[in-house]
This record gives C-alpha cells, sequence and structure tokens, in this order.
C-alpha cells in the first residue's frame, strides 16, 4: 500500500467512520473530471494503449465487455459509436430480427484495466448503448435511464443529487456443489451447496481466525483474514480506476463479510463507480484463487450482505434536505416529503432493489435487514433512515435507503429511488410520526397503530406490488422495459419454485 494511499485514508479518519458515514469533503467527480474526445484520444496514443475494452450493462445488471484495437477508436467512435454490439444476446435488449446497436464510450470513464499486462496496455470505458442507424438513446439500457432521471430531477428544479451506496461483499475460500462427484449441475437428483472459509465456526481445518456467527465487526487481523485482499482491491480502485475510498472494514456476519465504502458522486457517475467495485471485487478474489459473492444470504444464522444506499437532493449549490430549525433532525419538508415517496412505493421498488429470489432470505427478522416499513433517525430498524452524526451541517444531511442488496441493478436502483422520493415531493406525500423504536420487538398491534407495514416476503410478492404500482417510474422507465425486466423475473422465480430445496428433504422426508 502506497504511502500516498494511507496518507489520503488517514486524512478523511475524522470525517469518515467505517459504519459507512460519507464524507463533506467534495464529491468523487471533481478527483476526475470528464476528458474531451480528442484529449482521450490523444492519452491514448501517449499511453500506447493497445486493448480497449467497451463495457456495458444488461437490464439484470450484468457488467458485459467487448475488447477492440486501440487503433479502432476515433473521435467519431464517442459521438455515432462503435457497432459491436448484437442486442439480441444481451438479457433484456432486441430481437434477432432488429439486433443491431452501438456502444458509445463515455471518455469520463476511462481507466486502466491492470490484470493482464503481457497482453499490452489495456484501458476501458463504460458506453451507452444506441440503437444501430440511430444516434437515439437506447431505452432499455440501465444508464440512460439513470440519465434520463437525472433529467427529471433538473426539471424539477434539482441541478444536482448526491449518492453513496455502501456495498457489502463475501470472499470465500472455496463452493463445492454437492453431489459432484456424480457430476450433478442441476436439482434432477437433489443439490446442496458446502461453502469453505478459515473463519468460519464450520471450518474442519486449523483453527486460526474464527470468527462466531455475528461478531465480525470491526474485528482486527488476524481475524479479519481478508484485510489484505480488501486493501489490494482498494489500491486498484484508487489507482487504476480514479476513485477515492472512505473505507474498508471487516461487517458483522463470519466468512469475511467486508464492506467497502467509496467517495459519492452523482446519480451517473456512482453507479458507474459501483460497477467497477463489483468488477474489482471479483476479479481480484479471482485472482488469489477465492471466490467473490454478492448474492445477499449464503449463509444461513448470519448477517446477509445489503447495499444502503444514501442520497441527497440539492437545487442552486444548497441541500433541499436540510433545515435547521426542524426539532427532529434538522430535515426540510422537501426532505420529508421525499421519505414519503419512498415509502410510499418501497413495496413496488422490493422488485428492482431486491431482485432475485435469494433477496427475500435477507429480508427477515433478526439479522439487521429492514423488514418493515418506516423510518425514523438513527435507527436501523426501519429501512429508511435519516444518519445523524452531528448538528447544523447542511452537506452532510441525507436519506438512507436500507432495502437494496448488491444482486441489484444500481442504476435502475437509483433511479427507482429517485423518481420515487421525487414523487413524494411533487404529490406532498407526508409520511407517519417517525419510529425510534426497536421495530422488530412491536408487537403487530403496535406496528399498526404506527402505521408500520411490511415489506413483501418474496420476489413473487414483489413483482405483485411492481405491477400494480409502476406509474411512478414512467419518467424515465419505459413500459417496454418493466414489461421485460417483469417478465425475466417471473420466470426466475418459476424456476426456483419447480426445483426441491434440500431443506424439503430434512423437514419432510417422514411424512
Amino acid at each position: 500500500m502506497s504511502v500516498q494511499f494511507l496518507r489520503k485514508n488517514l486524512d478523511v479518519a475524522g470525517l469518515v467512520s467505517a459504519t459507512g458515514r460519507q464524507s463533506e469533503l467534495t464529491p468523487q467527480r471533481s478527483v476526475k473530471p470528464a476528458s474531451s474526445a480528442s484529449a482521450t484520444l490523444e492519452k491514448l496514443k501517449v499511453d500506447k494503449v493497445r486493448w480497449v475494452q467497451l463495457f456495458y450493462t444488461d437490464v439484470l445488471g450484468g457488467f458485459n465487455q467487448v475488447s477492440v484495437p486501440a487503433a479502432t477508436i476515433e473521435d467519431d467512435s464517442f459521438v455515432t459509436g462503435i457497432p459491436k454490439l448484437d442486442g439480441s444476446s444481451v438479457r433484456g435488449f432486441r430481437e434477432i430480427y432488429d439486433s443491431d446497436m452501438n456502444l458509445v464510450p463515455d471518455p469520463a470513464t476511462l481507466a486502466t484495466v491492470p490484470w493482464d499486462p503481457d497482453v499490452g496496455t489495456t484501458v476501458r470505458f463504460i458506453c451507452d448503448v444506441r440503437v444501430g442507424g440511430s444516434k437515439e438513446p437506447y431505452p432499455h439500457d440501465p444508464r440512460w435511464v439513470a440519465r434520463k432521471t437525472e433529467q427529471v430531477l433538473a426539471a424539477a428544479g434539482f441541478d444536482r443529487s448526491y449518492w453513496g451506496p455502501e456495498v457489502e461483499f463475501f470472499v470465500f475460500d472455496s463452493i463445492d456443489l454437492i453431489p459432484s462427484a456424480a457430476g450433478v449441475r442441476d436439482a434432477w437428483a437433489g443439490s446442496g451447496y458446502l461453502v469453505h472459509h478459515s473463519e468460519a465456526p464450520w471450518h474442519t481445518g486449523p483453527v486460526q481466525d474464527l470468527v462466531r456467527f455475528k461478531e465480525g465487526y470491526h474485528r482486527a487481523p488476524p481475524y479479519d483474514s481478508l484485510l489484505p485482499l480488501r486493501a489490494e482491491m482498494c489500491n486498484i480502485l484508487a489507482d487504476d480506476f480514479h476513485l477515492t475510498i472512505d473505507a474498508h472494514h471487516h461487517e458483522v456476519a463470519t466468512a469475511s463479510q467486508s464492506e467497502i465504502n467509496i467517495r459519492f458522486d452523482e446519480l451517473v457517475p456512482m453507479a458507474d463507480h459501483i460497477q467497477d467495485l463489483r468488477y474489482v471485487i471479483r476479479n481480484v478474489a479471482a485472482r488469489h484463487g477465492r471466490i467473490a459473492c454478492l448474492m445477499p444470504k449464503p449463509i444461513y444464522g448470519d448477517n446477509a450482505i445489503g447495499m444502503h444506499v444514501n442520497q441527497s437532493l440539492w437545487s442552486k449549490g444548497k441541500s433541499a434536505f436540510f433545515d435547521a430549525s426542524d426539532p427532529y433532525a434538522e430535515l426540510s419538508q422537501t426532505c420529508r416529503y421525499y421519505v414519503g415517496g419512498l415509502l410510499e412505493h418501497s413495496r413496488a421498488m422490493c422488485a428492482i432493489t431486491n431482485p432475485i429470489t435469494n433477496s427475500y432470505r435477507r429480508l427477515v427478522p433478526g439479522y439487521e435487514a429492514p423488514v418493515f416499513i418506516a423510518w425514523s433517525k438513527a435507527n436501523r430498524s426501519a429501512n429508511v433512515r435519516i444518519p445523524f452524526y452531528h448538528k447544523g451541517r447542511p452537506a452532510a444531511k441525507r436519506v438512507e435507503y436500507r432495502t437494496p442488496d448488491p444482486s441489484a441493478n444500481i442504476y435502475l436502483t437509483e433511479a427507482a429511488l429517485a423518481l420515487a422520493g421525487l414523487d413524494g415531493i411533487r404529490r406532498k406525500i407526508e409520511p407517519p410520526p417517525p419510529v425510534d423504536e426497536n421495530i422488530y420487538k412491536l408487537t403487530p398491534a403496535k406496528r399498526k397503530a404506527l402505521q408500520v407495514r411490511e415489506l413483501p416476503g418474496s420476489l413473487s410478492e414483489a413483482l405483485d406490488c411492481l405491477e400494480s404500482d409502476r406509474d411512478f417510474l414512467k419518467p424515465a422507465f419505459a413500459s417496454s422495459l418493466l414489461d421485460v425486466y417483469i417478465e425475466m423475473k417471473r420466470e426466475e422465480q418459476l424456476e426456483l419454485n419447480l426445483r426441491p430445496h434440500p431443506y424439503e428433504f430434512y423437514r419432510y422426508m417422514d411424512v
């Protein structure tokens, strides 16, 4: 780890805690301003770049890429795009009879890819997707949905929005499919998985770094066995992807549950950064012979991984969420309406913020994940939290939405949250009174009296909610995109429902 990198982290230590508290310093984007196409081409020549990787995101959040020789990149590539995409082969994009699409690199996303230096200097761009023969944005491109959301916010008078997702993850030593010896790769004959990690209580080898269930938070080495690997991830994110790291640490669960916090930024750039973060986590783990896992609930009996999303709206250089005269949490009326919109649409948004069947293994009581729809300051049992570390700091005033997990498409997630909050502002949705109690311990009668609702209990239920409450997404989400998305997610739920579960054998073999 470089001295410069250590000094950078020490400089922000007083302003950023490892709980994910955002810094009041300048946002991430100021670190790396956008470059012009001509300046970018010149840099490719000066750096003797040989390969350019063009990355784009599919509807389900997958980060995909195609590599082209650097010599094929021209000025026009940043305007009309590069014809290298068969949309019919991408989840949620085009039909086979109309599949030609272009990738338009964003010069501001230029980054070095450090994995294979022997093949020559390689860089990458994150791209916008265009329909072949047209310069028009493609409405199923998640990055375009996020861009359109920024335009909708600006039209409503909010010229800036800042975002700070907190990404948690596991890195396992290995995962075995059982019965792998029989070559079974599906559930025709029954199957299960065995997760290996030296920290885990079930580890059968030498015990050097045992972390018991729910006792991993901020553990120091040797118990935090992933610290060197996370530091390597952070160095690459800082040095090659130009991101500012705020903190990294061991999270609550055993088996190396971890979190990396990067500096906040505006809506689209922050979504780009989260894609980079996921990409680096996976690749660094793989290069050490390990498996990064961003599936929310891989381990029974311990905490799952989430992706709490911090957000704030700004107008003419001032926070639209701060009001020093508010006695509760220094919230403006605009912020209260925004919270009202988030609460109003929480159930529908689960189909986007918690988009896989496994997401609902996390949304259960007892593991610090939100189950109930409520808001409060500093209350981690509510799904909408108002962080309140200091008084009198307008720049720090934000809303933390605790429901999402890392399996979500970050572009669609940020867009949905912004549009839900904006709907609350437009309709002046006043939220119920804040709940300053442990909601998990309230009786059903008390929760009803406090107007506390429950989040969906399954992906199928969440999709039902989205189908009945999708109008708030119309300003940026094409109806065809939502139709395709819901159809694909229905198929995922069906595929799970068709297969026997290992626990069913334990529970029902003697019926």
